[in-house]
Protein backbone atom coordinates (compact mmCIF):
# COMPACT_ATOMS: atom_id res chain seq x y z
CA UNK A 1 0.00 0.00 0.00
CA UNK A 2 0.96 3.47 -0.77
CA UNK A 3 1.69 5.84 1.59
CA UNK A 4 0.17 9.04 0.81
CA UNK A 5 2.64 12.55 1.82
CA UNK A 6 1.32 15.59 2.88
CA UNK A 7 2.93 18.62 1.53
CA UNK A 8 1.98 22.21 3.16
CA UNK A 9 3.15 25.35 0.67
CA UNK A 10 2.37 29.02 0.96
CA UNK A 11 1.47 30.40 -2.18
CA UNK A 12 2.81 33.73 -2.91
CA UNK A 13 1.63 36.13 -5.39
CA UNK A 14 4.30 36.67 -7.89
CA UNK A 15 3.85 40.32 -8.27
CA UNK A 16 6.73 42.31 -9.82
CA UNK A 17 4.19 45.04 -11.14
CA UNK A 18 3.26 43.19 -14.08
CA UNK A 19 -0.71 43.15 -12.68
CA UNK A 20 -1.80 46.44 -13.29
CA UNK A 21 -4.24 48.33 -10.06
CA UNK A 22 -7.12 48.51 -11.55
CA UNK A 23 -10.09 50.99 -9.04
CA UNK A 24 -13.42 49.39 -8.97
CA UNK A 25 -16.44 50.78 -7.02
CA UNK A 26 -18.85 48.53 -8.33
CA UNK A 27 -19.16 45.02 -9.13
CA UNK A 28 -22.17 42.84 -10.13
CA UNK A 29 -21.82 39.24 -10.21
CA UNK A 30 -23.25 36.50 -12.11
CA UNK A 31 -22.82 32.64 -11.87
CA UNK A 32 -23.61 29.46 -13.94
CA UNK A 33 -23.44 26.09 -12.58
CA UNK A 34 -19.60 26.25 -13.51
CA UNK A 35 -18.08 29.38 -11.99
CA UNK A 36 -19.28 32.73 -10.64
CA UNK A 37 -18.50 35.68 -13.06
CA UNK A 38 -17.58 39.28 -11.08
CA UNK A 39 -17.71 42.32 -13.12
CA UNK A 40 -15.68 45.38 -12.12
CA UNK A 41 -16.82 48.99 -12.64
CA UNK A 42 -15.84 52.40 -12.52
CA UNK A 43 -18.83 54.20 -11.54
CA UNK A 44 -18.27 58.58 -11.42
CA UNK A 45 -20.53 60.73 -10.65
CA UNK A 46 -23.81 61.02 -13.46
CA UNK A 47 -24.12 64.72 -15.42
CA UNK A 48 -27.73 66.04 -15.69
CA UNK A 49 -27.53 64.48 -18.90
CA UNK A 50 -26.98 61.28 -18.06
CA UNK A 51 -29.68 61.04 -15.08
CA UNK A 52 -32.33 62.24 -17.42
CA UNK A 53 -31.54 59.48 -19.57
CA UNK A 54 -30.97 56.76 -17.01
CA UNK A 55 -34.58 57.83 -15.48
CA UNK A 56 -35.75 56.78 -19.38
CA UNK A 57 -34.54 53.92 -19.60
CA UNK A 58 -34.12 52.58 -16.43
CA UNK A 59 -30.36 51.78 -17.25
CA UNK A 60 -26.32 53.97 -16.57
CA UNK A 61 -23.97 52.22 -18.20
CA UNK A 62 -20.46 52.15 -16.10
CA UNK A 63 -16.98 51.39 -17.74
CA UNK A 64 -15.65 47.38 -17.43
CA UNK A 65 -12.43 47.54 -16.00
CA UNK A 66 -11.99 44.20 -15.06
CA UNK A 67 -13.66 40.93 -15.13
CA UNK A 68 -13.04 37.62 -13.08
CA UNK A 69 -14.00 34.51 -13.50
CA UNK A 70 -14.19 32.24 -10.61
CA UNK A 71 -14.87 28.08 -10.26
CA UNK A 72 -17.51 27.49 -8.02
CA UNK A 73 -15.43 25.78 -5.62
CA UNK A 74 -13.09 29.05 -4.89
CA UNK A 75 -16.26 31.01 -4.05
CA UNK A 76 -16.36 29.81 -0.40
CA UNK A 77 -12.59 29.90 0.18
CA UNK A 78 -13.08 33.99 -1.38
CA UNK A 79 -16.11 34.74 0.91
CA UNK A 80 -14.26 33.69 4.04
CA UNK A 81 -10.88 35.65 3.22
CA UNK A 82 -13.00 38.80 2.23
CA UNK A 83 -15.12 38.24 5.61
CA UNK A 84 -12.15 37.75 7.94
CA UNK A 85 -9.88 40.91 6.02
CA UNK A 86 -13.05 42.96 6.32
CA UNK A 87 -13.12 42.03 10.61
CA UNK A 88 -9.61 42.90 10.65
CA UNK A 89 -10.24 46.27 8.32
CA UNK A 90 -13.31 47.04 10.79
CA UNK A 91 -10.92 46.52 14.00
CA UNK A 92 -7.96 48.77 12.64
CA UNK A 93 -10.16 51.69 10.86
CA UNK A 94 -14.05 50.98 12.29
CA UNK A 95 -17.03 50.92 10.06
CA UNK A 96 -16.86 52.21 6.37
CA UNK A 97 -18.03 55.72 6.29
CA UNK A 98 -19.93 56.65 3.25
CA UNK A 99 -22.81 54.50 1.47
CA UNK A 100 -21.13 52.10 -0.61
CA UNK A 101 -21.50 49.02 1.61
Amino acid sequence: MEEKKQVNFTIVPDDEGKAPRVYSNFCAIHHSPFDFTLTFCDMQPLTEREVQSAQSSGTVKAPVTARMVVPVQMVPGLISALQENFRIYQESFGPPKGGLH
